[in-house]
């Protein structure tokens, strides 16, 4: 019977298989000599039953982790989100770079296009004539945006014949500019060919040359010295770096300017004007105060004449009311006065 009340006990371990599992462990007969002997038999028997059940524990739960871990092995891999946002990433990146290779090569070609037109141009202007053209417009533009049109002429002609390209109106007298500038030797030079620089110099002396013997004629009204406009800024700095151009221009008083300089000039030369202006409307309108301190003092006699001519009206006026106060006393006075009528007396009846 003991036997029998322990299996229960532990067969819900194995779902009902205990005595197949150890059926020597708990079916073997118990000797009955003994009482104690037989409990003490039983109590061993059951101590090797519960560690035989913890070693069939751990292998059946080693031989689950050896199937998890083959079933991790073979399975396939989750999917991995980073992986997946940094491709998205990538190809974007991608396609971004694509498109700006796209816009790149448009634009290089719209650069072929200007390279193109520039050179059109280049060609175009290789005539001095055109060249020469497109500096007085040049020129024309800048006079034309920082003077009023009354103080400058364009192609103005000496009675010599010569025209110049501008000139300005000062009160000292005309200054004139020249804006035909000598540029085909300085390509030459640009290019670094033997002998350009010496060829571009002579060009520049002979042009100042001319522009002192033009355009400098102070028996036709112009000033002492003249203005050659040099339509680039690397020409012009070459111009000047050259000593004996400046010496000689300097000598000959042809000063050379460029687009920055020249208007640089021409806002001096604009102030001068505006004070000259300034100073004529100053002058008008110390005319315009000295005549209305003139009426001032004409109103001003004026008002105190017709402020003597209203005290004596006042005062006349202040009399005759005296007067014609006086007179209405003297005629209340009179009506007191008995008449004849009422003065008479009854005569007495003889």
């Amino acid at each position: 019977m003991k036997e029998n009340s322990i299996a229960p006990s532990v067969t819900g371990l194995f779902g009902g298989n205990f005595h197949t599992i150890a059926p020597a462990i708990i079916t073997s007969p118990v000797p009955t000599a003994s009482p104690a002997k037989g409990l003490l038999l039983s109590f061993l028997r059951y101590n090797d039953f519960v560690d035989t059940v913890l070693i069939l524990t751990v292998i059946l739960a080693g031989f689950a982790a050896v199937l998890y871990a083959l079933h991790r092995w073979t399975a396939p891999p989750p999917p991995d989100n980073t992986i997946a946002a940094w491709l998205s990433t990538v190809q974007s990146s991608l396609d971004n770079s694509a498109r700006l290779m796209s816009d790149v090569q448009k634009s290089l070609g719209e650069m072929s296009e200007v390279g193109r037109g520039i050179k059109t141009l280049q060609d175009f202007l290789q005539s001095p004539k055109l060249r020469g053209g497109l500096g007085e417009e040049i020129l024309k533009e800048m006079i034309g945006q920082t003077f009023p049109k009354n103080s400058f002429f364009l192609q103005y002609s000496f009675r010599s014949g010569v025209k110049a390209d501008a000139v300005l109106k000062t009160e000292a007298g005309l200054l004139c500019i020249d804006s035909k500038f000598p540029m085909e030797n300085f390509k030459e030079l640009v290019k670094g060919l033997p002998g350009s620089k010496q060829a571009f110099a002579a060009d520049i002396k002979k042009h100042i040359t001319d522009i002192s013997r033009k355009y400098i004629l102070p028996e036709e009204g112009t000033l002492d010295f003249a203005l050659m406009y040099i339509p680039s800024e690397a020409v012009y700095y070459e111009v000047v770096n050259l000593p004996e151009i400046t010496k000689l221009a300097r000598d000959l008083r042809v000063y050379p300017v460029s687009p920055n300089t020249l208007y640089a000039h021409l806002q001096v030369l604009l102030l001068s004007f505006q004070g000259k202006e300034l100073e004529a409307k100053s002058r008008e309108v110390f005319k315009i105060l000295r005549g209305i301190q003139k009426d001032y003092s004409k109103v001003e006699e004026n008002m105190g004449t017709l402020n003597r001519h209203l005290t004596n009206a006042f005062n006349q006026m202040h009399n005759v009311a005296s007067s014609f106060g006086l007179l209405g006393q003297k005629l209340s006075r009179t009506q007191t006065l008995n008449t004849p009528e009422d003065s008479k007396t009854p005569l007495l009846n003889d």
